[in-house]
């Protein structure tokens, strides 16, 4: 597996790029044919996003929501051999001072974002602007795998904990000394997920963010990203401010199914960028 991964990082990374992308196209229309668990599971929730989609639409979403995915990873191949203009000029921002304010005054800043677009981009975008940030990623198996994508990370200017360390005390020190935290949030994988509702069902998604927001009174915003034809697009938005009333528990839960409330919107507008292959409702099977 290593060394497959390794074989399409040195391989995509060379292609001409027009041949690349239609090489992604290719690669993606074979899998969605396939019609495998990954695929299967992209359609279910792409129909929880848009129940009143005809199959023929839904199929057509789903095709063209791998092909998104699948572009995510060729740009990943690629990306750190992008210069910093190049990953300037290819990004468009909404409401970006809900960032850059609360990063200027030194107060930290905490992003939670789906599995949407290319977030890679949109970390390198803000590293080449003079934003360094922390992300929590997902221990990847084997382990040679997980160290080249932290060394990846790492070359673009984002700070990577694993998601199995105890990544709460680092986070707080970070955001106490006034640095931006970015938290993939749309899917919890600690078990202890708080129940939110999202979609028309009921999910669980991580603590973390609210958590934080809680825990030092740094702003948490939402981001959601999507392709553009040459590069993508973020979209910044507030969450609701931090409750002063009930349990700690309450609040949390408040603050987490703000977050799910953007994340559900955003999606609405722009699924076909959402790139969630995994179960995240309660009441589906795995």
């Amino acid at each position: 597996m290593y060394l497959l991964y390794l074989f399409a990082w040195k391989l995509i990374g060379f292609l001409p790029e027009k041949f690349a992308y239609k090489l992604a196209n290719l690669v993606s229309d074979r899998i969605y044919k396939k019609n495998g668990k990954g695929i299967k599971r992209l359609r279910s929730n792409y129909r929880r996003v848009k129940p009143d989609f005809s199959e023929i639409e839904l199929e057509k979403l789903t095709k063209l929501g791998m092909r998104s995915y699948m572009r995510y990873w060729f740009d990943t191949f690629r990306l750190n051999k992008w210069s910093k203009e190049r990953i300037i000029q290819t990004t468009k921002v909404n409401n970006e001072h809900l960032l850059r304010d609360p990063i200027e005054k030194k107060i930290g800043c905490i992003v939670a974002l789906p599995h949407s677009g290319n977030w890679d981009h949109a970390a390198a975008y803000f590293c080449s602007t003079g934003i360094n940030l922390t992300a929590v990623v997902e221990k990847l198996k084997p382990e040679a795998i997980f160290k080249k994508f932290l060394d990846y990370r790492e070359s673009i200017g984002i700070e990577a904990i694993s998601h199995k360390e105890k990544s709460i005390p680092i986070l707080t020190q970070r955001l106490e000394a006034g640095k931006l935290i970015a938290l993939i949030a749309d899917r919890d994988m600690s078990r202890n997920g708080i129940e939110v509702n999202f979609l028309g069902g009921i999910a669980k998604m991580p603590s973390g963010p609210a958590l934080l927001a809680l825990k030092t009174g740094a702003p948490l915003i939402t981001a959601y990203i999507s392709y553009l034809p040459s590069g993508i697009e973020i979209f910044f938005d507030e969450t609701i401010a931090l409750p002063i009333s009930g349990s700690e528990a309450e609040q949390i839960k408040m603050v987490t199914q703000s977050v799910a409330d953007n994340f559900a919107r955003r999606i609405k507008e722009n699924p076909v960028d959402w790139h969630m292959l995994q179960r995240i409702w309660i009441d589906e099977e795995n």
